[in-house]
């Protein structure tokens, strides 16, 4: 009877212990906000490499292969920490690029010399726009730490990839998208969080009605660092 009581008493400390461990685990559930940056900047990577190496075997410019294969090489080391926070925080990834990011891929694909240059430039600015966007939204509204980090260290790598385009942009001729009036909108300002509703495209992504390439679409330019 000794040993049974025993055995209870230490299921109970065992109890216990895990109890508070339970707690920590539950409280430590990442905000929408949080989730949805995750999962955005991870379908951002997944186009980038996939477009890295589009730019790499199409690119007409050798501007255009030396900035893809270093977009597909930065976007990867920053997908690689962006998976291991996920795994961290019970967070799913996405196994692909948005509708919109597959849109231009297939565009991509089936486009060549000059053509492709020109899409890829112009899709890369659009694109670089949005994520530039939604990191600074997650810096500002971002809950969870390890998230905000992240994004801090994503930010200056993002907006070195927009300042190549546009110096590449202007080597090629291509037209780059004006700055608005009100210029970049501030954290936490009327760009929505990754993975909303509105009609702005997703980072990588287009519009439904995306301008041709080398068009004059007005395109908030990112603040510089």
């Amino acid at each position: 009877m000794l040993g049974i009581k025993r055995l209870g008493l230490l299921a109970a400390l065992v109890l216990v212990g895990i109890a508070p461990a339970a707690a920590a685990q539950a409280a430590v559930q990442p905000s929408q906000q949080d989730t949805q940056y995750l999962q955005a900047v991870h379908q951002v990577n997944l186009f980038e490499i996939t477009a890295g190496d589009l730019a790499q075997q199409k690119g007409q410019s050798q501007g255009v292969k030396d900035l893809g294969q270093r977009f597909k090489t930065d976007h990867t080391q920053v997908d690689q920490s962006v998976q291991e926070v996920a795994n961290q925080l019970g967070v799913e990834l996405p196994a692909e690029p948005t509708a919109d990011q597959q849109a231009v891929i297939d565009q991509l694909n089936n486009a060549s010399g000059e053509e492709f240059d020109r899409l890829w430039v112009t899709s890369e600015l659009a694109g670089h726009v949005q994520a530039i966007q939604a990191t600074q939204t997650e810096i500002s509204q971002g809950s969870e730490q390890s998230v905000v980090q992240l994004a801090q260290t994503a930010l200056p790598i993002l907006q070195a990839h927009y300042d190549a385009l546009v110096q590449l942009a202007e080597q090629l001729g291509i037209p780059v998208p004006q700055t608005s009036a009100s210029g970049t909108p501030s954290p936490g300002g009327t760009t929505p969080a990754p993975g909303g509703t509105t009609e702005s495209p997703a980072p990588g992504g287009t519009t439904t009605e995306s301008p041709a390439p080398g068009g004059t679409e007005q395109v908030p330019a990112p603040t510089q660092s």
